[in-house]
């Protein structure tokens, strides 16, 4: 993939992910407590709303995580990368 796609940059944090994925709401839940502690945005992006390039380079490996536009992890999400990926 050659740059850093728009929806990836639509907040702080980005978690790709798609509906009924177990994974995803793990990674979620994980995002949403180091985000609201830290204050910083985050948002979701479903699979389906990307573009086939996207979709073909991340579709095994969701959940996938962005931090500031770049790939953070992919399938599970460390508390502690993620405070640390953010800066805190």
């Amino acid at each position: 993939m050659g740059g850093t796609p728009d929806w990836a940059r639509r907040a702080r944090v980005v978690v790709l992910g798609k509906p009924e994925c177990h994974l995803c709401e793990e990674a979620w839940s994980v995002v949403e407590r180091v985000t609201d502690d830290l204050g910083v945005t985050r948002a979701e992006v479903r699979l389906d709303e990307v573009g086939e390039t996207d979709r073909e380079e991340y579709w095994d490996k969701i959940p996938v995580t962005f931090v500031d536009g770049r790939r953070h992890d992919f399938w599970r999400v460390a508390e502690d990368r993620l405070r640390s990926a953010i800066g805190a």
